[in-house]
């Protein structure tokens, strides 16, 4: 039962952001194999194993067919592989499952997907640490890796999310990525991944990465085909670049934020820890500001999982409430697996859940121990990754007067909510 009936009045607020480019991917990537030295390196009849993960990448499916068209250009025989780790359940038809929801199957393609599981030690890193890496890959004469270059949910630095992670990770399957987020787990991601991938660099034969780079509108900025002597350095240089077109929350702090989704397609961890100020691995809900957190957000409110996640709710376990049928469509496989993939356990946890949205924002406001509800800065965003419209307490249009990019589009409302006390769409 509610603890309190304030529920305050939102008005609507738009971030505006530089203009998508427009870009043709057939013709960017053929320009991008020439140029970088690469299309001269395909020889015919080569066989490539063309890596493809489980991130919501926008025009995955068009960048991945584009890669797949050069190589046959070329006279290669490439075939995909999901390069996901533990993801989709950590089986073949589970992954294959997770890519064809991207669209990417053996008849958009037009190549083969061998989604098989079995990996192979390929060597050590670390002092003695085994590294593994995907049979059908080893079997391949070259692999080509597609990923986002982005800056990763769990560890800062000059290295992120992009195609060294998913050599040392995705390329490792569910036996791999274990180990490599076993080893992280007493020395950290930043530094297991680099060495992972040193290794791997060292001993297979990488044709190329080809690297993206998205906007704030979350559609692809830019496209990067990286020589494998050159992966490390040119990825950092990405790095920052895909650090200054991350779309940020307006406000430094805020008292409680409601997502609508999370997702694996969204991020690795449900929600992107770089946009919520939380860590996968724990957080702390006190209602004290912590200088060392950016955003300082008191409570988080996720109601619903996407369909796209196929019931994994890894980044559940962040937030403080949810909804009981967010609880009800997990899938508590895929969600476990990758949780005890990851070593992130408390990722998969469940927070406290009521019926419906409106009691739950309810309650969560009484938790915020105020005597001033009508003050509480109250955000809700559709998801991490889109936050060009996002809804906000009315007590907020002081605090961004005079913010770059930030508009208040109309006036605060009342927030509206169906029969069964659950809002309506934003």
């Amino acid at each position: 039962m509610a603890m309190n009936e304030f529920i305050p009045k939102m008005m609507e607020v738009r971030q505006s952001y530089p203009k998508s480019k427009q870009l043709d991917f057939p013709r960017l990537l053929e320009e991008q194999f020439a140029q970088s030295g690469v299309r001269a390196r395909i020889t015919p009849g080569m066989r490539v194993a063309v890596g493809a993960g489980s991130r919501g990448i926008s025009n995955l499916k068009e960048i991945v067919k584009a890669t797949v068209d050069v190589l046959l250009a070329a006279g290669a025989k490439p075939f995909v592989i999901p390069a996901m780790g533990s993801h989709g359940g950590a089986t073949p038809e589970g992954q294959s499952k997770v890519l064809a929801g991207y669209g990417i199957t053996a008849e958009s393609m037009g190549v083969p997907i061998q989604a098989s599981m079995e990996v192979r030690k390929i060597g050590q890193a670390l002092d003695g640490e085994d590294v593994f890496f995907s049979v059908p890959a080893l079997e391949a004469d070259a692999v080509v890796p597609v990923n986002r270059v982005k800056p990763h949910t769990d560890f800062r630095g000059n290295l992120g999310s992009g195609i060294q992670k998913m050599l040392a990770i995705g390329y490792g399957k569910q036996a791999g990525a274990a180990n490599a987020h076993r080893v992280a787990a007493h020395v950290g991601l930043a530094r297991v991944i680099p060495e992972f991938a040193k290794t791997i660099l060292g001993s297979v034969k990488v044709l190329c990465g080809v690297a993206i780079v998205e906007d704030q509108h979350h559609q692809t900025a830019e496209v990067h085909v990286l020589k494998q002597e050159n992966i490390p350095a040119e990825e950092a240089l990405l790095l920052e670049r895909a650090r200054g077109l991350m779309p940020r929350l307006p406000l430094g702090e805020i008292d409680l934020l409601i997502v609508d989704e999370i997702g694996k397609e969204i991020s690795g961890t449900g929600m992107d820890t770089n946009v919520i100020g939380r860590e996968i691995v724990g957080y702390s809900s006190a209602l004290r500001p912590d200088p060392a957190r950016s955003p300082m957000i008191y409570r988080i409110f996720v109601r619903n999982l996407t369909r796209a996640t196929k019931g994994n709710g890894i980044g559940l376990g962040m937030a403080d409430f949810t909804t009981t049928r967010t609880v009800k469509a997990l899938d508590m496989q895929y969600t476990y697996v990758n949780a005890i993939t990851s070593t992130s356990v408390q990722g998969a946890k469940i927070p406290i859940y009521y019926d419906s949205d409106r009691e739950t924002i309810s309650v969560a406001i009484s938790t915020l121990a105020t005597l001033h509800p009508e003050k509480l800065r109250v955000v809700r965003i559709a998801n991490t990754l889109s936050l060009e419209r996002i809804q906000m307490s009315a007590c907020c249009a002081e605090l961004l007067a005079g913010h770059p990019g930030v508009s208040i589009a109309g006036e605060a409302r009342e927030m509206q909510f169906d029969a069964e006390g659950n809002l309506a769409p934003m």
